[in-house]
């Protein structure tokens, strides 16, 4: 449970999100935000967590995401940061919620991990449910048509090892994206709830290839 004051702080986060990315990319928008929120809530319902970290991370976690900003890792902690700041939030909570930012991605997940926490965790699968299922295919085009990415090709093939590097700058079609991240979500989930719906938008994923392919060859 919130205290009043925390649910204040909320209020005034969800809004400065609102406006921060009100011309974001539509995958990377305000409603890609207020979904985490929800998923990421829903989790902490069932675990043993600091609720007001976990709203707050959700809700900071794309406040300027590194891919929109020349690569810059560092600048979703930092503004979060600062925003946080501004609000006087003690400076323990700040540091909690800036490494979840920091730590959580999916990139993050090709080098060593350097920290976690229950709340992370919670966070973590919040976004990834996000990233897959029905919403999680449209964003996949919806980002492959703003960098302008092949849907598919046949003569390109995904890359099941990548580096962190190769990961940042592939622009590999959109199709090869479901091999490379979305379909190895599932088994990356943090918690049982996390778990349990994201098998379902798994094998939804797994049924819209199937058909994809089933066009693309022009057999049905």
């Amino acid at each position: 449970m919130l205290t009043p004051q925390q649910a204040e702080f909320i209020a005034q986060t969800k809004t400065y999100v609102q406006q921060t990315l009100e011309h974001a990319e539509g995958g990377h928008d305000w409603w890609h935000i207020h979904r985490v929120w929800a998923n990421a809530r829903l989790i902490a319902q069932t675990e043993q967590a600091n609720h007001f970290v976990v709203e707050l991370a959700a809700l900071l976690h794309d406040i300027a995401d590194a891919k929109f900003h020349n690569g810059d890792e560092e600048i979703g902690p930092a503004t979060a940061g600062k925003w946080l700041q501004s609000l006087a939030i003690d400076a323990e909570t700040i540091i909690h919620v800036q490494q979840i930012i920091r730590h959580m991605s999916f990139k993050a997940s090709f080098g060593q991990v350097e920290f976690t926490s229950k709340e992370m965790e919670i966070v973590q699968d919040a976004d990834r449910l996000d990233a897959i299922g029905a919403i999680g295919i449209a964003r996949a085009f919806n980002y492959g048509g703003f960098k302008g990415r092949a849907l598919y090709d046949p003569y390109i093939q995904p890359q099941l090892n990548l580096t962190k590097e190769e990961y940042k700058t592939s622009t590999a079609p959109t199709i090869n994206h479901f091999y490379e991240k979305l379909l190895l979500l599932k088994d990356k989930m943090n918690t049982p709830t996390g778990r349990q719906i994201a098998r379902q938008r798994h094998d939804f994923m797994q049924l819209y290839l199937d058909q994809f392919y089933a066009e693309w060859n022009g057999e049905r």
